[in-house]
């Protein structure tokens, strides 16, 4: 017989509280609150705070994720909290990666690539934080207790039903259980009562910010941090299933009259500011073009030295020569190295969310290899990877690329990173080009440069001093390779007759992922701001040289990715006025205007750095010239403008427009 004391045990209190109906639900939903707050406070964005209302905006938000576990028996909603409380952990996880490397969360869009996630492995890995293990203790713990429950319930169970016969033999009965009807009645009702709270809990203070300082969030091309400061973690996930549905299942946009008209208009203004009849208009006809797209090739350490040794000597060479833009921006997204691609290439924006390359290949752009070939070129793409990755084999047909040229038509015989090392792959892809018929335009993707920046130890001939052993001295150590093979790309074009009829375009795809500012203040030797940050992580070098060496000289002007595909039109004398375009020409001598995917801009006066949550008033406005702060207002007008342009180029391709447009003219 149990004593009283031992009834009241903690083997009795655990058998209580598995059998409280609520308990377990109120622990997960700590549980995951708790995740949610841990990934927050990783973030670090500004003016991206949680507020007492964000923390009822987390609560209902899971809440909504998971009412109908009270739909399940007892066991079955166990079972169900423990395969969510998995389930949203890894989501979070994951977020927390991703936003690590991209400064973004994960979309549906993104999901759509993950079978690139594998190759991956080495980036992944050197962005996981032993800290990060916090967000799955309680699996870890959970598991031990559920082993141990299961090993001492049936004993519980067997040592309570002789103690209950012992104490009340003729006295004890079980209690009637409830009707199945009873049962579904009041599971129900537990579901839907816990659905109607954190449908509340959720939406009511999403309203009240969309009615006050958020106006216009799910109507705008806002930032995906912009919706997380707003919906939370989970919001944002809802909100971005619902998107890519009504945006894949609920048929194309419909334009207005009135908007077609808009688009229209805007692209009228931008074809009279493009189009310049000069002396470099066609000045390079049917010239040989070569465009480099070296991966997070970044702009800051252009002409510098580490110990002594230059760490771009080539490029710095070939800038002698060359036509050298000192402030030229990548304007990628999401799609990062594909959205490089396809904003040099068709000169429009990014989307906001995911690759253009996975989300609309079939959509129709002017896109600069298909151009060229309407003109006579024999066009062909260059990269030493898979062919699916990025879905670039479907996009490169719809691109009108004659070849495509990957991994299976390489020999890896310089096994560097993630595939071929750039010094064989611009040997071999030489070789490859030395087949086509001229003219030719060929794009090259290099990939030695690429996160995590490990090189084997026969490769490495930069000694990064105090960096040794960082990821920063590996960056710049991989930058130093991929600058020798561009030295060896130039001689090799100059042994195989090529160098004087051909233009080259070397420039690089994005940043390199190295967010804190301490490696930067060191190896540049001065303390540095938000707008030099920014800059930095946001500038990319562009060099142009053109076959008769002239031209040559360092520009400071904005420029950006969208520019290449209309300035390169223009020095063939390939006009552009019946082309889609939002780039600038970079030959026309207009002033220019630059728009990041992030809505930051320039236009050699001022830069303005958005706020996450996307309050212009809480972005920065900078005035270049002094590289202080200036009053915001200043940057109003061209801020409006930079919206605009993103806006147009998201409805653009969201809506395949440029057939539309066409069929109008």
């Amino acid at each position: 017989m149990l004593s009283h004391t031992q009834a009241r045990g903690p083997r009795a209190l655990l058998t209580r509280l598995y059998r409280a109906r609520f308990f377990a639900y109120i622990v997960f939903l700590f549980l995951i609150f708790y995740k949610l707050v841990l990934l927050h406070n990783n973030l670090h964005a500004r003016y991206i705070d949680m507020s007492r209302l964000d923390d009822v905006i987390a609560i209902g938000s899971v809440m909504l994720i998971s009412f109908w576990v009270f739909w399940l028996p007892r066991r079955g909603r166990l079972a169900a909290l423990w395969i969510l409380d998995i389930v949203l952990t890894f989501l979070i996880f994951a977020d927390l990666i991703y936003y690590r490397y991209f400064g973004d969360f994960i979309t549906i869009p993104v999901l759509l690539q993950a079978g690139q996630v594998g190759e991956l492995g080495d980036s992944i890995r050197s962005l996981i934080h032993l800290s990060d293990l916090w967000l799955c203790a309680d699996l870890l713990l959970g598991l031990i207790a559920g082993i141990f429950f299961g090993l001492h319930r049936g004993r519980l169970q067997n040592t309570q039903r002789n103690q209950l016969g012992s104490l009340y033999p003729q006295t004890y009965s079980y209690p009637e259980i409830p009707s199945w009807g009873r049962v579904a009645i009041r599971r129900f009702a537990s579901g839907l009562m816990i659905f109607i709270i954190g449908f509340a809990m959720t939406l009511g203070p999403i309203r009240h910010y969309t009615k006050t300082w958020a106006a216009g969030l799910f109507e705008g091309g806002w930032w995906n941090i912009s919706l997380y400061n707003v919906t939370g973690l989970l919001g944002f996930h809802y909100y971005d299933v619902y998107r890519y549905a009504k945006e894949h299942l609920g048929g194309k946009p419909e334009l207005s009259a009135e908007d077609q008209q808009e688009i229209q208009q805007w692209f009228d203004q931008a074809k009279s500011r493009r189009v310049v009849q000069n002396e470099t208009f066609g000045a390079y006809r049917d010239s040989n073009i070569i465009v480099v797209q070296a991966e997070a090739f970044m702009n800051f350490m252009i002409g510098k030295k580490i110990g002594g040794q230059e760490i771009t000597p080539n490029f710095n060479r070939l800038m002698q020569d060359s036509m050298y833009y000192s402030n030229f921006y990548h304007q990628t997204g999401q799609g990062r190295t594909s959205d490089a691609d396809f904003s040099s290439q068709s000169s429009l924006h990014p989307l906001p969310t995911g690759s253009v390359f996975v989300r609309f290949p079939d959509h129709e752009y002017d896109a600069l290899p298909s151009i060229l070939k309407n003109n006579g070129y024999e066009t062909g793409a260059f990269h030493a990877y898979e062919s699916s990755f990025w879905n670039r084999l479907n996009m490169y047909k719809a691109m009108n690329y004659d070849h495509f040229y990957s991994k299976s038509d390489y020999k890896m015989d310089e096994a560097i990173g993630w595939s071929l090392g750039d010094k064989s792959f611009f040997r071999q892809s030489l070789e490859l080009m030395s087949t086509e018929k001229q003219p030719s335009y060929s794009f090259l993707i290099t990939l030695s440069s690429h996160h995590p920046y490990t090189l084997p130890a026969n490769v490495q001939e930069l000694d990064p001093g105090e960096f040794k052993g960082t990821i920063f001295g590996d960056y710049l150590q991989s930058v130093h390779y991929v600058d020798a093979a561009v030295g060896e790309l130039v001689e090799g074009m100059k042994q195989q007759g090529i160098w004087d009829n051909t233009i080259l375009v070397f420039y690089g795809d994005h940043d390199n992922s190295i967010q804190d500012k301490e490696p930067y203040e060191q190896f540049l030797g001065k303390s540095l701001t938000s707008l030099d940050m920014s800059q930095i992580m946001n500038q990319v070098p562009l060099l142009i040289h053109l076959p008769d060496g002239q031209h040559a000289g360092i520009f400071d002007e904005p420029a950006g990715q969208l520019d290449m595909a209309p300035s390169l039109l223009h020095l063939l004398g390939i006009s552009t006025e019946s082309y889609y375009m939002m780039g600038n020409n970079l030959f026309s001598g207009q002033e220019r205007f630059v728009v990041l995917r992030s809505g930051a801009f320039t236009d050699g006066n001022l830069y303005y750095v958005p706020s996450p949550d996307s309050r212009f008033d809480n972005g920065s406005c900078y005035d270049l010239t002094t590289r202080k702060l200036t009053d915001v207002e200043k940057c109003k007008i061209p801020y409006e403008e930079a919206n605009k342009r993103l806006s147009i180029s998201d409805r653009v391709i969201t809506g395949d427009l440029i057939k539309l447009l066409r069929t109008k003219e």
